[in-house]
Protein backbone atom coordinates (compact mmCIF):
# COMPACT_ATOMS: atom_id res chain seq x y z
CA UNK A 1 0.00 0.00 0.00
CA UNK A 2 0.86 3.72 0.20
CA UNK A 3 3.42 3.67 3.14
CA UNK A 4 5.79 2.09 0.91
CA UNK A 5 6.35 4.97 -1.42
CA UNK A 6 9.16 6.20 -2.56
CA UNK A 7 8.06 9.63 -3.11
CA UNK A 8 6.47 11.72 -0.61
CA UNK A 9 2.87 12.70 -0.04
CA UNK A 10 1.64 15.52 -1.76
CA UNK A 11 -1.38 17.13 -0.04
CA UNK A 12 -3.02 20.60 -1.41
CA UNK A 13 -4.37 22.42 1.67
CA UNK A 14 -7.08 24.67 0.67
CA UNK A 15 -7.29 27.61 3.40
CA UNK A 16 -7.46 30.97 3.84
CA UNK A 17 -6.98 31.31 7.70
CA UNK A 18 -2.97 31.75 8.16
CA UNK A 19 -3.23 30.20 11.56
CA UNK A 20 -4.89 27.54 10.35
CA UNK A 21 -2.59 26.55 8.11
CA UNK A 22 0.15 26.94 10.56
CA UNK A 23 -1.71 24.48 13.00
CA UNK A 24 -2.03 22.04 9.75
CA UNK A 25 1.91 22.58 8.60
CA UNK A 26 3.39 21.74 11.89
CA UNK A 27 0.59 18.54 12.69
CA UNK A 28 2.31 17.61 9.32
CA UNK A 29 5.64 18.24 10.12
CA UNK A 30 4.83 15.91 13.11
CA UNK A 31 3.93 12.38 11.25
CA UNK A 32 6.39 9.54 10.63
CA UNK A 33 5.51 10.06 6.46
CA UNK A 34 7.11 12.68 4.02
CA UNK A 35 4.29 15.40 3.41
CA UNK A 36 4.45 18.29 1.16
CA UNK A 37 1.94 20.54 2.15
CA UNK A 38 0.93 23.20 -0.90
CA UNK A 39 -1.39 25.78 -0.45
CA UNK A 40 -4.09 27.47 -2.02
CA UNK A 41 -6.01 30.39 -0.48
CA UNK A 42 -9.54 29.85 -2.65
CA UNK A 43 -10.92 28.06 -4.78
CA UNK A 44 -10.00 29.79 -7.41
CA UNK A 45 -6.22 29.78 -6.51
CA UNK A 46 -6.64 25.91 -5.91
CA UNK A 47 -8.07 25.07 -9.10
CA UNK A 48 -5.39 26.72 -11.05
CA UNK A 49 -2.92 24.59 -9.32
CA UNK A 50 -5.06 21.38 -10.03
CA UNK A 51 -5.42 22.82 -13.85
CA UNK A 52 -1.56 23.95 -14.37
CA UNK A 53 -2.78 27.38 -14.70
CA UNK A 54 0.02 28.52 -12.64
CA UNK A 55 2.52 26.83 -14.72
CA UNK A 56 3.37 23.95 -12.50
CA UNK A 57 0.56 21.00 -12.93
CA UNK A 58 0.85 18.65 -10.44
CA UNK A 59 -2.28 16.77 -8.89
CA UNK A 60 -2.12 16.06 -5.14
CA UNK A 61 -2.47 12.58 -3.27
CA UNK A 62 -5.14 14.66 -1.22
CA UNK A 63 -6.76 18.14 -0.85
CA UNK A 64 -8.06 19.03 2.26
CA UNK A 65 -10.54 21.68 1.82
CA UNK A 66 -12.08 24.38 4.04
CA UNK A 67 -15.37 25.51 2.64
CA UNK A 68 -15.42 28.98 3.98
CA UNK A 69 -13.49 30.85 0.93
CA UNK A 70 -12.79 33.89 -0.90
CA UNK A 71 -13.80 34.36 -4.52
CA UNK A 72 -14.64 30.59 -5.07
CA UNK A 73 -15.52 29.07 -1.71
CA UNK A 74 -15.26 25.04 -1.11
CA UNK A 75 -18.46 24.32 -2.21
CA UNK A 76 -17.58 25.47 -5.67
CA UNK A 77 -14.69 24.23 -5.85
CA UNK A 78 -16.07 20.71 -5.01
CA UNK A 79 -18.43 21.01 -7.94
CA UNK A 80 -15.96 21.93 -10.02
CA UNK A 81 -13.89 19.06 -9.02
CA UNK A 82 -16.72 16.38 -10.00
CA UNK A 83 -17.12 17.92 -13.10
CA UNK A 84 -13.77 17.32 -14.47
CA UNK A 85 -12.99 13.99 -15.17
CA UNK A 86 -9.07 14.42 -14.78
CA UNK A 87 -10.15 15.69 -11.21
CA UNK A 88 -13.02 13.95 -10.12
CA UNK A 89 -10.87 11.23 -8.29
CA UNK A 90 -9.32 13.47 -6.49
CA UNK A 91 -9.79 12.24 -2.66
CA UNK A 92 -10.84 15.80 -0.92
CA UNK A 93 -11.41 15.86 2.83
CA UNK A 94 -13.73 18.72 3.46
CA UNK A 95 -12.26 20.68 7.02
CA UNK A 96 -14.36 23.40 8.19
CA UNK A 97 -15.91 24.87 11.45
CA UNK A 98 -19.22 24.92 9.95
CA UNK A 99 -21.26 21.46 11.13
CA UNK A 100 -24.38 22.28 9.95
CA UNK A 101 -26.45 19.53 8.31
CA UNK A 102 -26.83 20.84 4.87
CA UNK A 103 -22.92 21.78 4.61
CA UNK A 104 -22.29 17.67 5.48
CA UNK A 105 -25.24 16.73 2.87
CA UNK A 106 -24.59 19.14 0.15
CA UNK A 107 -20.21 18.11 0.41
CA UNK A 108 -21.14 14.63 0.37
CA UNK A 109 -23.61 15.08 -2.23
CA UNK A 110 -20.69 16.80 -4.59
CA UNK A 111 -18.42 13.45 -3.59
CA UNK A 112 -16.46 14.65 -0.86
CA UNK A 113 -14.52 11.62 0.62
CA UNK A 114 -14.50 12.70 4.91
CA UNK A 115 -16.21 15.77 6.55
CA UNK A 116 -14.20 16.82 9.64
CA UNK A 117 -14.54 19.80 11.50
CA UNK A 118 -11.82 21.96 12.67
CA UNK A 119 -10.14 20.98 16.03
CA UNK A 120 -9.72 24.15 18.06
CA UNK A 121 -6.05 23.72 19.28
CA UNK A 122 -2.61 22.67 17.94
CA UNK A 123 -2.72 19.16 19.83
CA UNK A 124 -6.21 18.62 18.35
CA UNK A 125 -4.79 19.46 14.82
CA UNK A 126 -2.23 16.62 15.31
CA UNK A 127 -4.43 14.15 16.55
CA UNK A 128 -6.49 14.50 13.30
CA UNK A 129 -3.36 15.05 11.22
CA UNK A 130 -1.82 11.52 12.59
CA UNK A 131 -5.21 9.93 11.79
CA UNK A 132 -5.73 11.35 8.67
CA UNK A 133 -1.84 10.12 7.56
CA UNK A 134 -2.74 7.14 9.05
CA UNK A 135 -5.57 6.26 7.25
CA UNK A 136 -5.22 8.06 4.01
CA UNK A 137 -1.59 7.12 3.32
CA UNK A 138 -0.82 3.97 5.49
CA UNK A 139 -4.08 1.71 5.18
CA UNK A 140 -6.27 3.25 1.84
CA UNK A 141 -4.87 3.11 -1.43
CA UNK A 142 -4.71 6.64 -3.21
CA UNK A 143 -5.94 6.77 -7.31
CA UNK A 144 -2.67 6.87 -9.56
CA UNK A 145 -1.64 10.04 -11.17
CA UNK A 146 -1.92 9.94 -14.65
CA UNK A 147 1.32 11.02 -16.41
Amino acid sequence: MNSHRDEPIHVLLVENDAEDVQFLREAFDGVDIDVIVTVASDGDEALSRLTGDDESPSLPDLVLLDLDLPRMDGLGLLETLTDEPALARLPVLVLTRSATVEDIHESYELTANAYLTKPTDAEAYAEMVEAIADFWFKRAALPTKSS
